[in-house]
């Protein structure tokens, strides 16, 4: 999963990518309010990280600017402001959840994924079809009775098309959830993870579209 944080504090900002690297996301960092802006913007990413007192815009004002926009994407607050009214106004913005400034990487993780299986409307933290179970938490994957650790970047691509199963994603959005600001992608760089999984499993795990892309059946 692509991630976008925005936050001002070069310190934590490098622990957070750190963390979210480790646990195989793909994530872009803004440092300031002016840039996250225009980060929320471009889109691409399935969750943001957001910052609420950050210099040239507020995290609120993003945040406020974002769900005008019809854009539902999910969003975690992080800030060391943790007055009640802070947390209040987040929340009625449209923040899906707030985590208060210091923080452990695990207990960010764990609100993540509690946050996508909202999103998604799981109740674990598990991405299915009939023959198809991804456990975001361990990475391991379940097809047809087989079960296999995938490594970062196949787990991400396979949870990208299972977010939306039946649904026909071209090579263009795929790599636009995998890859991160600045990563030199390879023109075949999908059809290579592709491959690896279908290794792994079978041909039949995800499906080609002809002159569209790929999909995975529901």
């Amino acid at each position: 999963m692509r991630v976008l944080v925005i936050e001002d504090d070069v310190m934590l900002g490098k622990a957070l990518v750190q963390a979210l690297e480790d646990a195989g996301m793909s994530v872009d960092w803004a440092r300031d309010g002016k840039l996250g802006d225009e980060a929320v913007a471009v889109g691409g990413h399935g969750l943001v990280l957001l910052d609420i007192g950050l210099p040239g815009r507020s995290g609120l004002d993003i945040l406020r600017s974002l769900r005008a926009a019809g854009d539902k994407r999910p969003v975690l607050v992080i800030t060391a402001r943790d007055e009640l009214d802070d947390r209040v106004a987040g929340l009625d913005l449209g923040a899906d959840d707030y985590l208060v400034k210091p923080f452990e990487a695990k207990e960010l993780l764990a609100r993540m994924r509690a946050v996508l299986r909202r999103h998604s409307g799981q109740a674990v933290s598990t991405l299915c079809t009939n023959e198809i179970e991804l456990d975001l938490s361990s990475h391991e994957v379940k097809y047809r009775g087989y079960a296999e650790m995938l490594p970062a970047r196949e787990f991400a691509l396979l949870q990208a098309l299972l977010e939306r199963p039946g649904t026909i994603l071209s090579r263009t959005q795929l790599e636009d959830k995998l890859y991160g600001w600045g990563e030199e992608v390879e023109s075949n760089a999908v059809d290579v993870l592709i491959h690896y999984v279908r290794r792994k499993f079978d041909k039949d795990i995800i499906r080609n579209v002809r002159g569209a892309g790929w999909m995975i059946p529901k």
